[in-house]
């Protein structure tokens, strides 16, 4: 298991474009098993390359537990509905805030074999499949949030109330 550091917010490789993977090696693959270690060390659903300092359109993804998603060169090729919900990032710790995101989307990608694949998200996979997709192109949630950004510390304790 090999953890990376997850750069936050401020640090200027999230905001650059990720490149497009035109193969995959051993070096991708072991950057893949690091990004699930990685994101699930931090207790994530989702983490982009770029949060790990690489530049590789790359994305892992977790929303059900031992089912794991990888999308190399992912992109969104159809959206349906809207949803309004909490939203936080690995990139942002400790703050959420409030995101419209597509209710359902189809996203093309190839995988590890660089075969193509058609994932097709609802709900939670749909808003982390955005959010993933987001970070390749160098945009943070923090720029579509609906309000002020909230510490995850105070709507713990208004949760205890």
């Amino acid at each position: 298991m090999a953890l990376r550091t997850i750069r936050v917010e401020g640090d200027r490789v999230l905001t650059k474009n990720a490149r497009e993977v035109k193969e995959v090696t051993e070096k991708e693959r072991e950057l893949i098993r690091d990004m699930f270690d990685t994101m699930h060390e931090a207790e994530g659903v989702g983490l982009a390359a770029p949060q790990v300092g690489i530049l590789k359109k790359i994305v892992v993804i977790e929303v059900e537990e031992n089912e794991p998603i990888v999308l190399i060169n992912p992109v969104i090729t159809e959206t349906e509905g809207s949803q309004t919900g909490s939203e936080g990032c690995l990139s942002v710790p400790g703050k959420v805030g409030t995101v419209t995101r597509p209710m359902k989307v189809v996203c093309e990608a190839v995988d590890e074999n660089m075969a193509p694949i058609r994932v097709e998200g609802e709900g939670l996979l749909a808003r982390c499949i955005c959010h993933e997709v987001d970070h390749l192109s160098g945009h943070l949630y923090t720029e579509i949030v609906e309000g002020p950004l909230q510490d995850v510390e105070d709507l713990e304790e208004d949760g205890e109330e």
